[in-house]
């Protein structure tokens, strides 16, 4: 299974717009067209996304990725458990940030040489 990450990314692409092809959907994530079939593929396998068939207007037939009730529910837990590992790279980042400014202050009220 791909990074919670990149999962959180496509369920959230593909409910916003489950006609995106394959490529736009690899242009939004930045990646290969490769590896957006595969992470498309593992989700549908798994049962988070099926593949709809859908008419277009020009009466071609499309495909719609639609998120799965399973999908929607591990949409919701994978945007929770990204949300604590943000907040904690978040109160790391302002730990480091005011040891920094401690140092800097330390150098510039001893005269740093």
């Amino acid at each position: 299974m791909p990074s919670d990450e990149i999962q959180l990314s496509v369920l959230r692409l593909l409910e916003q717009n489950p006609q995106l092809t394959q490529r736009q959907l690899s242009a939004e994530l930045g990646v290969s067209l490769g590896k957006t079939h595969y992470i498309v593929k593992s989700l549908i396998d798994v049962g988070l996304v099926k593949l709809d068939n859908f008419q277009r207007s020009d009466n071609k037939w499309g495909y719609a990725y639609l998120l799965t009730p399973k999908g929607i529910k591990e949409k919701a837990a994978i945007t929770v458990r990204f949300l604590a590992r943000k907040q904690d790279e978040y109160r790391r980042l302002e730990l480091e940030i005011e040891a920094l400014k401690s140092e800097v202050e330390g150098r510039a009220s001893s005269g740093a040489r």
